[in-house]
C-alpha cells in the first residue's frame, strides 16, 4: 500500500507540474492581431450637433475605448445644419478614415454622400437617426418599436376599458426625421383597427420645447377632454408636459429619449408619465463594438449590413431607480 501512494504521489506531481508548465506557455494567439487591428486607425464622428446630451454621450464613450485602444476618433460638428454635415462628410471622404460615424438629420440629406463614402472604401456606421441608404451598420433606437410600444399605452390608459374619451394627439419631430417616420408608422399600424382611439391631432414640434409647448396648448383648448399625448423626444416634450401642467387637466404623455438625468427628473416631477429610454451609454457601447468588428473585418466597405437596436428601457414612477437615467459629467469621467 506504500508503495502506491508513493506512485501515485509521483504521478500527480508530474501531472500538476505539466500543467503548470502548460499554462505558463499558454498564448492568446488572437489578443495582439486584434489590438494591433485598432492602433493607429481613425473614426471620423459627424453628429447632428455636440451641443445636446445625446452625441456628447456617445462621444464621452467612444473616447474612452479610442484611447484604450489607441485608435482616433475625430469629431466633426455639423452644428444643426445639413450642409455643413454634407461639408464634413465630403471632406472625410477625401481623407479616407477607416471608420466614418454619422447621425443623420433625416432619411434622404445624406443618401447620396453616405453611398460615395463606401464607394471610396469607409466603412459607415449610422447611429440613432437612419437614412433611407442602408451602410455597413446603424446601431440605435428601434423607432418602430417605440412607437408600437407608445400607441399600445395608450390604448390601456384611454382606450374603452378606461371609460376615457380615447383622443390622443401626437407630437413628432421634424416630418422626415428616421424618429418621425417610423415612429408614425407604427402607431399607425397599431391604431388602424381601433374605433376606441382617435389621433386627432398629429404636428411638427420639429425637436423645438417652445413649438412643442404652444401645439399642445392649442390642442388641449380645442380638446377639452384629451385623453393622452405621445411625444417624439423627450427633450422637445418638456414643454408638452409644461403645457398639460397648465391646463389642470389628467393628459397621460409619454416621450422617449436617451435617458440622461432630467429624463428621470421629469418622470419624478411629474412633466412625463413615462419616459421609453434608449440607453445612450448602452448605445456608446454598442457603437465601440460595431467600430471594433469593422475595423478588424476583412470584408469590403458596404458588405456588412447589420444592426444593432437598442433595447427599450421603461421609465416610470414605479419603475424609477438610482441607475435608471445616466448623467454626462459622471459619464465623462
Amino acid at each position: 500500500m506504500t508503495i502506491l501512494r508513493t506512485a501515485f504521489a509521483g504521478v500527480l506531481a508530474g501531472f500538476l507540474a505539466a500543467s503548470a508548465s502548460a499554462q505558463e506557455g499558454l498564448v492568446d494567439e488572437i489578443r495582439q492581431p486584434t489590438l494591433d487591428a485598432l492602433a493607429g486607425k481613425t473614426v471620423v464622428f459627424v453628429p447632428m450637433s455636440m451641443s445636446f446630451d445625446l452625441p456628447e454621450g456617445w462621444a464621452a464613450v467612444m473616447r474612452k475605448e479610442a484611447d484604450r485602444l489607441g485608435y482616433k476618433l475625430d469629431i466633426r460638428d455639423a452644428n444643426w445644419s445639413t450642409d455643413t454635415g454634407t461639408r464634413a462628410i465630403t471632406q472625410a471622404i477625401t481623407e479616407k478614415p477607416n471608420i466614418l460615424i454619422v447621425q443623420n438629420f433625416d432619411v434622404a440629406s445624406y443618401a447620396r454622400t453616405l453611398k460615395r463614402a463606401e464607394e471610396a472604401g469607409i466603412k459607415v456606421i449610422q447611429v440613432n437617426m437612419k437614412s433611407s441608404y442602408q451602410t455597413d451598420a446603424f446601431v440605435g433606437a428601434d423607432w418602430y418599436g417605440i412607437g408600437q410600444y407608445a400607441a399600445n399605452r395608450m390604448i390601456e390608459k384611454c382606450g374603452t376599458a378606461t371609460g376615457k374619451s380615447g383622443k390622443i394627439a401626437l407630437i413628432q419631430g421634424p416630418a422626415t426625421a428616421a424618429a418621425s417616420v417610423y415612429q408614425l408608422n407604427a402607431i399607425s399600424e397599431t391604431l388602424k383597427d381601433r374605433t376606441d382611439i382617435q389621433i386627432v391631432s398629429s404636428q411638427i414640434g420639429d425637436w423645438d420645447q417652445s413649438k412643442a409647448r404652444g401645439i399642445a396648448q392649442t390642442v388641449i383648448q380645442q380638446n377639452p377632454d384629451l385623453c393622452g399625448i405621445i411625444g417624439f423626444w423627450d427633450v422637445m416634450d418638456a414643454g408638452t408636459g409644461a403645457a398639460i401642467a397648465e391646463s389642470g387637466k389628467d393628459i397621460y404623455l409619454i416621450t422617449s429619449g436617451g435617458g440622461n438625468k432630467p429624463a428621470c427628473q421629469g418622470v419624478e416631477n411629474g412633466t412625463f408619465d413615462e419616459v421609453i429610454s434608449y440607453d445612450v451609454p448602452g448605445q456608446g457601447r454598442d457603437l465601440n463594438n460595431t467600430i471594433k468588428i469593422l475595423l478588424q473585418s476583412a470584408g469590403a466597405a458596404g458588405e456588412a449590413k447589420f444592426a444593432l437596436y437598442t433595447p427599450n428601457k421603461i421609465i416610470t414612477k414605479d419603475t424609477l431607480a438610482t441607475d435608471s437615467c445616466w448623467d454626462l459629467d459622471l459619464l465623462k469621467k
